[in-house]
């Protein structure tokens, strides 16, 4: 095999793709990964996952200092917030990632290819960088380009007032009001950061609630808490358009069901309405690659495309747009071309949203239950009957577990609580082995601990509570 020859060649270096080209080289095939930013990690780790997690925590200390210690009989005297220090602290953090995958690769033995990846035939694709083109060959391309901003129109990002959430990672001082022009994951979560600084934030969504995937009862107590936390929220509205003037922008806004507009202003607003799929510049047209209306590339289930020799993983693909949806892609089909067997369960597949408390979820909500007519029980428990979480002044949330009424397996469960991310992960692997209610609360936890709320919701599935 020459040095231009490999056995995979990835485009794309996000955590779907960066983890398929570890793995690829693993099992022994010689794996090429070609990334266009000059940093690995892809949205995530440069300007999604990993920055929006550095500044959620900073601004939670500075929260917490202001706010919250003195009931520990902590005393502290004015606490001020230095943005470039907390900016600084972001971009080591992401620094540092980068430079690890880096390290990965070398380690693996994946080699790295810095530069824009073009597919001009079968097996074949062209390498653009800064030093000129070359050209690779391989038995099998893997499309991991992940996604892009999805942009509203009438209202033009610059990412200076008018931002996406690259822009609102950036800000260098803290905007006196700020609009977030969608309830989801991603606007609940930036916004918080500058809420938690003195920002006014304003949510504007356009469905009748935020969080609009997640189990209703969810939903709900997570718009309670967040706007006694100072966030306000205007629903079932539409933005039609967007005026910057100076350093500020008005925002022309009006019920999605029709009615008289009003007009918003803020010095930052912030569009977070989704994300589109990226294919962008890949030469998909080159080869005859299919895509669906929504521009997503069309995948069997073995990440196939309709091209011989081309796969696709992560984002570009769809289904739930999270990094370690697209991890396990990439793992799954790097197994499945050395001639193993692959596997992704998307009934599986947690969310996290780490706004605090944290909101996490796994597998069926209530709703869905309902709707496809499957009967269920359901198990819940309250952290403020959890002595850890009263311990910590962390008592807003509760454990909830949908488990099936006629063999108690688990079929979701949706967690409103402190380290409500962490403490899912049990009931994720509940899932995968196909467990049941009554397994996880048979289960030994220690005391004290959150994740006894866990096991109390899966006891109250069952009507065995202790605890309440």
């Amino acid at each position: 095999m020459s040095e231009n020859s490999f056995d995979v060649v990835i485009i794309g270096g996000g955590p779907g793709g960066y983890v398929a080209a570890i793995r690829a080289a693993q099992l022994g095939l010689k794996t090429a990964c070609i990334e266009k930013r000059g940093a690995l990690g892809g949205t995530c780790l440069n300007v999604g996952c990993i920055p929006s997690k550095a500044l959620l925590a900073a601004s939670h200390a500075y929260e917490a200092a202001s706010h919250d210690y003195a009931a520990f009989g902590v005393k502290i005297g004015k606490v001020e917030m230095d943005v470039a220090g907390m900016q600084s602290h972001k971009d080591k953090v992401v620094a540092d990632n980068t430079k690890g995958i880096e390290f990965l690769f070398k380690k693996n033995k994946v080699t790295y290819l810095i530069g824009a990846g073009e597919i001009t035939g079968a097996g074949t694709v062209k390498v653009t960088g800064k030093d000129g083109e070359q050209v690779v060959t391989a038995k099998a391309i893997i499309i991991a380009t992940g996604s892009d901003v999805t942009p509203l129109p009438g209202v033009e990002i610059d990412e200076e007032v008018i931002v996406s959430s690259t822009g609102a990672l950036k800000l260098n001082k803290i905007p006196k009001t700020m609009v977030v022009i969608g309830g989801g994951v991603i606007g609940l979560e930036l916004g918080t950061v500058w809420r938690r600084l003195g920002t006014k934030v304003t949510v504007v969504e356009f469905l009748d609630k935020i969080l609009p995937t997640n189990d209703g009862e969810v939903s709900k107590t997570m718009q309670k808490l967040l706007a006694k936390q100072g966030m306000e929220f205007k629903l079932g509205t539409k933005v039609t358009k967007a005026v910057k003037k100076g350093g500020h922008a008005t925002l022309t806004v009006e019920p999605a069901a029709g009615g008289a507009s009003e007009e918003i202003k803020a010095d930052v607003v912030l569009v977070a309405i989704g994300r589109k799929p990226y294919t962008d510049g890949l030469g998909l047209e080159n080869v005859g690659i299919e895509k669906d209306v929504r521009g997503f590339i069309k995948v069997d289930h073995y990440f196939r495309t309709n091209v011989a020799g081309v796969f696709a993983i992560g984002d570009v693909i769809g289904g739930a747009m999270l990094a370690h949806k697209a991890e396990e892609e990439g793992v799954a089909l790097a197994e499945l071309l050395a001639g193993e067997h692959g596997h992704v369960n998307y009934d599986a597949i947690p969310g996290v949203v780490y706004t605090w408390p944290e909101v996490a979820a796994v597998g069926k909500t209530e709703e869905q239950l309902k709707a496809e007519g499957i009967a269920y029980n359901v198990g819940k428990f309250p952290f403020s009957a959890n002595g850890r979480a009263r311990s910590m002044n962390e008592t807003e949330g509760f454990v909830k577990v949908l488990a099936d009424a006629a063999t108690d397996r688990v079929l979701g469960a949706h967690i409103v609580g402190p380290n409500a991310g962490d403490l899912l992960a049990e009931m994720v692997m509940a899932m995968e082995f196909g467990a049941s209610s009554e397994d996880v609360a048979r289960t030994c936890h220690s005391h004290p601990g959150l994740a006894e709320a866990v096991k109390e919701a899966c006891l109250a599935a069952n009507k065995r509570a202790i605890h309440t």
